[in-house]
């Protein structure tokens, strides 16, 4: 049966309703333009998967760094993107003006921008990406993760609040449940898209929704910013673009990112000229926990960790230096992927979980997402893991707890991947990084880095624990946790200059034709590189949406 198509006509359309079209959206709207946002999922998800994300952004110099003692600038912060990035392509000409341009934007107006609209950020800046190679390698020579008060709501709530008085004044349209599968072209322009009408569907945030198509829509539009995610909802885009650098993609990953985050704009995108650069270049973590209670399928979340667990591979040896928790994410990642197995290990002690253990996510951490001074105080600062943490204590089936080390040896070996273990490896490692702890010296570089880390008054105060032994009666008991892959996001995408005009493969501009946030690889095709300085992603939603969108207003 044939369908006929509902037409409507804007003058920007805005494809995905995540944080950077919802950006896009509020400036084209500021600009008196109308807009329409489509989106294949129910409104329960208006916002996207930023509604999900720690809300973690880079700043440099800023007054939260400064009150910490933390001594940063533009030149610093410079030489840490670009020997992070690490670009060496034809292609990466774009991404590299597009991150010097992120960097002004990081180091100037961006968080005076986000306080004018009521964004305000946690006073203890993370240092995340610690790197750990040298001067001028990966990571970040200082702390620069900055969280969003209200975490991922809290930086989507002004966006949404402006959207949501766009349809007020009849200016924006939203249409939920509308999926695109075509770009419309007109003399080689992108005139509006056109797609299917799915049913509607009663479930909740994140939660898969049904694709039974029930009707056709089309839209017309003098601009269109395609603003629709990446790959990592979807296992067999992520394998297929799997990049022989990091090994072999697992065979067992979970998944950091709700389904609907599937990578479908990108053949629609490619099929209208766009160019699609760098796919190969992705970004995924190895301490990815099963959720004891999963809203979309294989769901895990991270763990963000301080510096001072064991971390062993799935046979039981030790990573080598510097690939300590929370140091190099791609490089642990390389290095754990050439093992041929597909999870890893944490040891560590209670005293250890409790300090050091946070997790990814606004619903994991219902203090920072629900402004509560109160349960902040309690969950950051008193005796005891937050509960968040405590429920994958009690409930997670990738922890493992025992009073002592054979038991929790034993443990191990019974857990499913367990039967790889040298378990007398693993005994002997904790008992030499033991006997290291209790000496003033030491040849350990991780203990090194961990007592160097608590200078930081930020890392003593809520993120390292005080250097103690892991079989400690006092620290204890003793943990293990299994770890696993985890998709989080694509670091290419389609090729933008810096208005964020989709680009065809000559370099030439498509007219009509913008991209933003994760469908642009954040910004160009790829201003990350190879790898990303952490709290950059909601950024390079910002700024990528806020170039597109303007641009699309003109």
């Amino acid at each position: 049966m044939t369908l006929t198509p509902t037409t409507h006509t804007t003058d920007v359309l805005v494809i995905g309703w995540g944080l950077a079209g919802l950006v896009a959206a509020g400036e084209a709207l500021a600009a008196g333009r109308r807009v329409v946002i489509v989106d294949q999922e129910t409104r329960t998800d208006f916002g996207g998967q930023a509604w999900w994300s720690f809300g973690g952004l880079f700043f440099i110099d800023s007054p939260e760094q400064r009150r910490m003692g933390i001594r940063d600038s533009l030149e610093l912060a410079r030489e840490d993107w670009f020997g992070n990035a690490g670009f060496d392509r034809d292609e990466d000409a774009w991404p590299k003006r597009w991150a010097e341009a992120y960097l002004q934007f990081a180091s100037g107006e961006k968080r005076a921008w986000l306080r004018e609209r009521g964004v305000g950020f946690f006073p203890v800046v993370g240092w995340a990406e610690r790197g750990g190679y040298g001067a001028i390698g990966p990571g970040n020579s200082v702390p620069r993760f900055h969280i969003t008060w209200g975490t991922g709501p809290g930086i989507l709530a002004p966006f949404i609040a402006a959207a949501e008085q766009g349809e007020r004044d009849g200016r924006l349209t939203v249409l939920a449940r509308h999926r695109v599968t075509a770009l419309t072209t007109t003399d080689g322009s992108v005139t509006g898209a056109s797609g299917d009408i799915l049913a509607s569907s009663a479930t909740g945030r994140g939660e898969p929704s049904s694709r039974q198509v029930v009707g056709a829509f089309s839209v017309e539009a003098g601009a269109t910013i395609v603003s629709s995610g990446g790959i990592g909802g979807n296992h067999e885009l992520v394998r297929a673009a799997w990049p022989s650098r990091l090994g072999t993609a697992p065979a067992h990953m979970l998944t950091g990112v709700p389904a609907y985050v599937d990578g479908s704009m990108q053949a629609v995108s490619a099929a209208a000229g766009a160019h699609l650069i760098n796919g190969d270049r992705m970004w995924h973590y190895v301490e990815g926990i099963t959720n004891w209670n999963p809203v979309w399928p294989s769901h895990g979340i991270r763990i963000l960790p301080g510096p001072s667990s064991l971390w062993f591979d799935a046979t039981g040896s030790r990573l080598p230096v510097p690939l300590f928790p929370g140091f190099d994410t791609l490089g642990t990642l390389a290095h754990l992927r050439q093992t041929g197995h597909d999870h890893s290990w944490f040891v560590t002690s209670r005293q250890i979980v409790e300090k050091e253990f946070a997790l990814s996510g606004s619903e994991q951490n219902p203090d920072l997402t629900g402004k509560d001074l109160g349960l902040l105080v309690k969950s950051r600062l008193a005796k005891g893991p937050t509960g968040p943490v405590q429920a994958f204590l009690d409930e997670g089936e990738d922890f493992l707890v025992e009073d002592d080390l054979e038991a929790l040896l034993t443990r191990m070996q019974q857990a499913p991947g367990g039967e790889l273990l040298d378990i007398e490896r693993v005994r002997r490692e904790v008992i030499a990084r033991d006997r290291e702890i209790e000496n003033d010296f030491t040849k350990d570089a991780q203990i090194g880095m961990l007592r160097s880390m608590r200078n930081y008054r930020g890392d003593k105060l809520i993120r390292t624990a005080s250097p103690h032994r892991l079989q400690d009666p006092s620290a204890g008991p003793l943990i293990a946790v299994k770890l696993h892959v985890l998709t989080r996001k694509s670091l290419g995408g389609i090729e933008t200059d810096l208005d964020g005009r989709a680009l065809d493969s000559t370099g030439s501009v498509i007219p009509g034709l913008f991209a933003a946030g994760e469908a642009s690889g954040f910004g160009g095709g790829g201003v990350h590189g190879y790898r990303a300085l952490e709290g950059t992603f909601l950024g390079g939603c910002l700024f990528s949406g806020r170039q597109a969108g303007r641009a699309a207003a003109r």
